[in-house]
């Protein structure tokens, strides 16, 4: 019982923090700590995107998890990497004659079918790709706050609306999770974009590492510019926080995928606000010792 609150108690604390600009935190005494992000659920100790991996992601204390959607033939979003079904999934033995296995070539009834857990682990045999539905009733179920990335918008025309009215019917776009449990990203600015004209209440973040030339007209329609590591530096951490979004606050960065000790607090040094990882108990030891 004392582990779980302590837990609760920290992911309350860690909201907190992201809610307030860091200048914010700093003046109200808060030492700003990025969020860690559970990269696909906890995806190094459960199948990538399943809700075995959300699950796993709260039993390890952590609130925030990253997931991604893509949309069937039928028009059923799914929660799946990748826009084929090889890698994660037993396609090619159920379907062997439909290659390369395109998640729009399949039905929601034969995606649900699929094993999507057994490459994996012999344990997690029989686990099935979540409907993006069921994915938002587990986080819910969780108590868990969710940065969703729109996957390959330009495979499905008209994602994003889809997106939003499935959020809605679950109770996603009320103030409570707009305020703080939910962001909506994805690697196309013109996606991104259409996500907050038509619902401009919703948090969202570009993927990427736009030029600093350029990030006058991201923060137009973005609250976090998110960058892969590897393109990281502590300069352009600070110039990105020198901006305002549309909700008037600093524009946030995330960072992805950090993994290890060594990454996490090279990132926490140039000052990103969040680290995606699919480590997330790792990374949240490496900063404790920081």
């Amino acid at each position: 019982m004392h582990a779980r609150v302590v837990a609760a108690t920290t992911a309350a604390f860690l909201g907190l923090t992201l809610l307030l600009p860091t200048s914010e935190a700093r003046a109200a005494g808060v030492t700003p700590q990025p969020l860690v992000v559970a990269h696909r659920g906890a995806s190094a100790y459960a199948p990538e995107n399943t809700l075995p991996a959300i699950d796993k992601a709260a039993a390890l204390g952590f609130s925030w998890v990253e997931n991604d959607v893509q949309r069937t033939k039928d028009g059923e979003l799914v929660v799946l990497h990748d826009d084929s079904l090889a890698r994660t999934t037993n396609v090619k033995q159920v379907f062997p004659g439909r290659a390369p296995w395109k998640v729009k070539d399949f039905t929601a009834a034969e995606v649900a079918r699929l094993d999507a857990g057994s490459w994996f682990g012999r344990a997690y045999a029989g686990t099935r790709v979540p409907t993006l539905d069921q994915y938002m009733r587990r986080v819910e179920h969780n108590h868990e706050k969710l940065l969703l990335e729109v996957k390959n918008p330009q495979l499905y025309p008209g994602i994003e609306r889809q997106i939003l009215k499935v959020l809605g019917n679950d109770g996603w776009l009320d103030h409570r999770h707009l305020a703080g449990r939910l962001i909506v990203q994805s690697f196309s600015a013109d996606s991104v974009r259409t996500v907050h004209e038509l619902k401009p209440g919703v948090r969202t973040a570009f993927l990427g590492r736009p030029a600093m030339a350029d990030l006058h007209r991201y923060a137009g329609f973005v609250d976090l510019i998110n960058p892969s590591f590897g393109t990281l530096s502590a300069d352009y951490v600070s110039t990105v926080h020198a901006f305002r979004g549309p909700h008037d606050n600093p524009l946030k960065v995330f960072t992805w995928t950090v993994d290890d000790a060594g990454r996490a607090r090279a990132a926490a040094r140039e000052g990103v606000d969040g680290i995606i990882t699919g480590k997330p108990d790792v990374v949240r030891a490496a900063l404790r010792s920081s």
